[in-house]
This record gives structure tokens, sequence and C-alpha cells, in this order.
């Protein structure tokens, strides 16, 4: 398992104290399970502002569904 470290601002470690205190369960399980739960949407927005970024400076274009239906047409 890949190990790392983690300074939280006192409020936040003291809300996870206090969950992991009254749930019986580690901080350490709430941490992987906040980091599961939101590391895909933030993939997604990079990925996003990366597209936008290409876009602007001239390296790939919108194409319509016109356009890809037609495509798709002469694919088929």
């Amino acid at each position: 398992m890949y190990a790392t470290s983690l300074r939280l601002p006192e409020d936040l470690g003291k809300r996870l104290n206090d969950l992991s205190r009254r749930t019986g369960r580690s901080k350490t399980f709430y941490i992987l399970e906040a980091i599961r739960e939101h590391l895909e949407e933030i993939e997604d927005v990079y990925i996003a502002e990366q597209r936008i970024a290409e876009l602007r400076a001239g390296h790939s274009r919108i194409i319509s569904s016109g356009e890809v239906e037609a495509l798709l047409r002469v694919a088929n």
C-alpha cells in the first residue's frame, strides 16, 4: 500500500477525530472514502480544463453532431 502524510486544518482534524470516535471507524477509512469519492471528479475537471486550453490554443477543434454523423456514415 502507498503511504503519504497529510496535515489537516484544525477544524477538519477535529471533525475527522469526532466522526472516527463516534462511528468506531478509523480516520484512514474516512480519508480514503473522501479521496475515492472526489478524485474522479477532480480528474474530470482537470481533463476538461486541458481540453479547453487546447481548443483555445488552436490545437484541437469542436466537431458538430452533424459532422460526427457524416463521418460515421462514411465509415459504415
